[in-house]
């Protein structure tokens, strides 16, 4: 059998919140019962010519299996969710559907979280910065409420948890510490549904295991 191997920060920068792309990754791997292992990358190595080779953009995660190399989360997620049964209808439609709202995810809803993301962690200190927020925090208002009226009342995106699900939530996570959700609840108990898999809850653990040993190599006992 064929190893999967994925790559992950050596030392994620979210302190093991499950924000880094990998654990989308993971969360697919699990939903779909496929084993994997996790190859550590340090921010230095991710720079290097080894790990270029397999990701252009110097990023994680990367996805190894056999003689084939990914990159993008969007496109390891589906390969996953094609190769193996549980993340996507067997009707047509309803396939064509959740592969939609993956997109969707990745391309219209993704975009506007990230630049206000970006703007609070790394541009805090812009003097436009002030004036800039609420401008970031209404477009991704926008995007929610168009979101919170097509979910409405429903649990998942269209009918089963699908991938399309898989990747929304793992997108709408990085809002929980803006309080922006708590203003759409179906939006915010959405999430927490997502969150609640079984299959999540082993991704989430994992990645968060890898953060724990790589702050314990660095822990004041291991130093002469």
């Amino acid at each position: 059998m064929t190893v999967i191997i994925i790559t992950a920060f050596e030392k994620s920068p979210d302190r093991g919140a499950g924000l880094a792309r990998d654990t989308r990754v993971r969360w697919a791997l699990e939903e779909v019962g496929q084993p994997y292992e996790v190859r550590p990358v340090s921010f230095r190595a991710m720079k290097e010519l080894a790990h270029l080779a397999l990701h252009p953009f110097g990023q994680i995660p990367t996805y190894e299996e056999g003689n084939l190399t990914l990159f993008e989360t969007g496109a390891i997620v589906f390969h996953i969710v094609e190769q193996h049964a549980g993340l996507l209808p067997r009707d047509a439609n309803a396939r064509a559907r959740a592969i939609t709202w993956m997109f969707a995810a990745l391309n219209t809803v993704e975009p506007p979280i990230l630049e206000l993301v970006n703007a609070q962690i790394l541009e805090s200190d812009k003097p436009w910065n002030k004036e800039r927020m609420p401008l970031l925090r209404n477009r991704v208002r926008d995007r929610l409420k168009q979101l919170s009226v097509h979910l409405g009342d429903a649990h998942w995106l269209d009918g089963a948890f699908s991938a399309g699900d898989l990747m929304m939530v793992s997108v709408l996570l990085r809002l929980k510490s803006s309080g922006l959700l708590n203003e759409y609840p179906n939006l915010a108990a959405y999430v927490t549904r997502g969150e609640a898999r079984p299959a999540y809850k082993r991704a989430f653990d994992a990645q968060l295991a890898l953060y724990m040993a790589s702050q314990q190599s660095v822990s004041p006992d291991s130093i002469p």
